[in-house]
């Protein structure tokens, strides 16, 4: 893979990285838990810390570092303030639509994943990836237990 695959690849990722950052610390604004809100918060400082180890190794590699979200983020983003406002503030609306931002990035590291990045890059996505994956089932497993608390 040239660096500029290797770049594009990882300002993808840090996009995402940035929208979660984001997302996660919005949905925390809108929860009642304190449980839920004080995960969401450090899963918030988690992708903000992995979007800058991304953005180090572009510029590692020579390459511009992203430094903001995607457009389908903010639409996802801006949905979920509408979701929260309309639904009354719902702990379970909130952390199902967390779950969906969640099963965005899964799938942006699974794609990234299948990528031969070089060395360093390599192993940053992969404990990344397994720190989404975590996000990602804990987020889904808070969801069913809201959902049967409803």
């Amino acid at each position: 893979m040239t660096n500029d695959n290797a770049i594009s690849v990882l300002n993808n990722l840090i996009e995402t990285c940035k929208d979660g950052e984001l997302g996660f610390k919005t949905a925390a604004e809108g929860l009642k838990s304190a449980d839920i809100k004080g995960k969401f918060l450090e899963y918030s400082r988690q992708r903000g810390e992995m979007a800058r180890d991304l953005q180090s190794e572009v510029r590692r590699l020579g390459g511009d570092p992203e430094k903001a979200g995607s457009v389908a983020g903010t639409v996802h983003r801006g949905w979920l303030d509408i979701k929260s406002v309309i639904t009354g503030k719902d702990d379970h609306a909130i952390v199902a639509e967390a779950e969906r931002g969640e099963d965005v990035a899964k799938s942006a590291y699974e794609s990234a994943l299948k990528e031969s990045l070089p060395g360093s890059a390599q192993t940053v996505v992969q404990q990344q990836a397994a720190k989404v994956r975590q996000a990602h089932d804990h987020v889904r497993d808070v969801r069913d237990r809201e959902k049967a608390a409803h």
